[in-house]
Protein backbone atom coordinates (compact mmCIF):
# COMPACT_ATOMS: atom_id res chain seq x y z
CA UNK A 1 0.00 0.00 0.00
CA UNK A 2 1.54 3.52 -1.02
CA UNK A 3 1.40 6.62 1.24
CA UNK A 4 -2.10 5.72 2.95
CA UNK A 5 0.04 2.89 4.62
CA UNK A 6 -1.13 0.75 7.63
CA UNK A 7 1.38 2.83 9.83
CA UNK A 8 -1.42 5.82 9.17
CA UNK A 9 -4.01 4.36 10.38
CA UNK A 10 -2.61 2.93 13.19
CA UNK A 11 -1.09 6.47 14.03
CA UNK A 12 -4.83 7.78 13.47
CA UNK A 13 -6.42 5.26 15.12
CA UNK A 14 -4.27 5.54 18.41
CA UNK A 15 -3.71 9.46 18.02
CA UNK A 16 -8.46 9.44 17.80
CA UNK A 17 -7.96 6.94 21.10
CA UNK A 18 -5.86 9.10 22.91
CA UNK A 19 -7.86 12.54 22.25
CA UNK A 20 -11.15 10.62 23.29
CA UNK A 21 -9.02 9.42 26.79
CA UNK A 22 -7.91 13.19 27.63
CA UNK A 23 -11.16 14.79 26.63
CA UNK A 24 -13.68 12.66 28.84
CA UNK A 25 -11.97 13.79 32.42
CA UNK A 26 -11.80 17.65 30.91
CA UNK A 27 -15.42 17.32 29.54
CA UNK A 28 -17.25 15.18 32.53
CA UNK A 29 -15.00 14.75 35.51
CA UNK A 30 -17.86 13.26 37.60
CA UNK A 31 -18.40 10.51 35.17
CA UNK A 32 -14.56 9.87 34.97
CA UNK A 33 -14.45 9.56 38.98
CA UNK A 34 -17.72 7.69 38.56
CA UNK A 35 -15.72 4.93 36.87
CA UNK A 36 -11.98 5.12 38.03
CA UNK A 37 -12.90 6.11 41.57
CA UNK A 38 -12.66 9.56 43.52
CA UNK A 39 -9.60 11.62 42.47
CA UNK A 40 -7.32 14.19 45.40
CA UNK A 41 -5.86 15.74 43.19
CA UNK A 42 -7.86 17.03 40.07
CA UNK A 43 -5.28 19.20 39.01
CA UNK A 44 -3.06 16.38 37.93
CA UNK A 45 -5.82 14.21 36.51
CA UNK A 46 -6.52 17.65 34.22
CA UNK A 47 -2.84 17.76 33.31
CA UNK A 48 -2.53 14.33 32.41
CA UNK A 49 -6.09 14.76 30.26
CA UNK A 50 -4.48 17.48 28.37
CA UNK A 51 -1.46 15.56 27.88
CA UNK A 52 -3.17 12.73 26.45
CA UNK A 53 -5.32 15.47 24.15
CA UNK A 54 -2.31 16.96 22.81
CA UNK A 55 -0.12 13.55 22.44
CA UNK A 56 -3.15 12.21 20.50
CA UNK A 57 -3.78 15.25 18.55
CA UNK A 58 -0.10 14.89 17.33
CA UNK A 59 -0.64 11.25 16.31
CA UNK A 60 -4.26 12.12 14.48
CA UNK A 61 -2.48 14.83 12.53
CA UNK A 62 1.10 13.33 12.03
CA UNK A 63 0.28 12.86 8.32
CA UNK A 64 0.95 9.69 5.94
CA UNK A 65 4.33 10.35 5.26
CA UNK A 66 7.13 7.73 6.47
CA UNK A 67 8.18 10.82 8.97
CA UNK A 68 4.84 11.51 9.98
CA UNK A 69 4.41 7.89 10.81
CA UNK A 70 7.70 7.74 12.88
CA UNK A 71 6.71 10.73 15.23
CA UNK A 72 3.08 9.12 15.50
CA UNK A 73 4.49 5.92 16.61
CA UNK A 74 7.06 7.45 18.73
CA UNK A 75 4.88 9.22 20.88
CA UNK A 76 2.22 6.46 20.56
CA UNK A 77 4.37 4.16 22.26
CA UNK A 78 5.74 6.50 24.46
CA UNK A 79 2.16 7.75 25.92
CA UNK A 80 1.32 3.77 26.08
CA UNK A 81 4.04 3.10 27.84
CA UNK A 82 3.92 5.03 29.97
CA UNK A 83 0.44 4.97 31.13
CA UNK A 84 0.30 0.98 31.00
CA UNK A 85 3.26 0.83 33.37
CA UNK A 86 1.62 3.32 35.55
CA UNK A 87 -1.85 1.20 35.45
CA UNK A 88 0.20 -1.74 36.40
CA UNK A 89 2.70 -0.49 38.53
CA UNK A 90 -0.27 1.32 41.13
CA UNK A 91 -3.18 -1.11 40.08
CA UNK A 92 -1.98 -3.97 41.18
CA UNK A 93 -1.36 -3.28 44.75
CA UNK A 94 -4.44 -1.05 45.03
CA UNK A 95 -3.37 2.29 45.31
CA UNK A 96 -5.48 3.02 42.22
CA UNK A 97 -8.43 1.59 40.95
CA UNK A 98 -8.16 -1.59 39.31
CA UNK A 99 -10.27 -0.23 36.56
CA UNK A 100 -6.82 0.70 35.77
CA UNK A 101 -5.62 -2.39 34.84
CA UNK A 102 -8.26 -2.75 32.22
CA UNK A 103 -6.72 0.29 30.45
CA UNK A 104 -3.06 -1.52 31.16
CA UNK A 105 -4.54 -4.20 28.80
CA UNK A 106 -5.85 -1.60 26.26
CA UNK A 107 -2.38 -0.19 26.20
CA UNK A 108 -0.76 -3.22 25.44
CA UNK A 109 -2.47 -3.58 22.67
CA UNK A 110 -1.39 0.01 21.39
CA UNK A 111 2.25 -1.56 22.08
CA UNK A 112 1.90 -4.51 20.69
CA UNK A 113 0.36 -3.07 17.49
CA UNK A 114 2.95 -0.34 16.79
CA UNK A 115 5.36 -2.95 17.28
CA UNK A 116 4.06 -5.52 14.65
CA UNK A 117 3.72 -2.24 12.12
CA UNK A 118 7.03 -1.50 10.23
CA UNK A 119 8.77 1.49 10.99
CA UNK A 120 8.15 3.07 7.71
CA UNK A 121 5.60 1.54 6.85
Amino acid sequence: MPVRSAGARLARAHGIFNVAGGLWPLLHLRSFEAVTGPKVDRWLVRTVAGLMVANGVAQWRAGPSVEGVATARRIGLGTALTLGVVDVVYGVPHRISRVYLADAVLEAGWVLAWARSRPGA
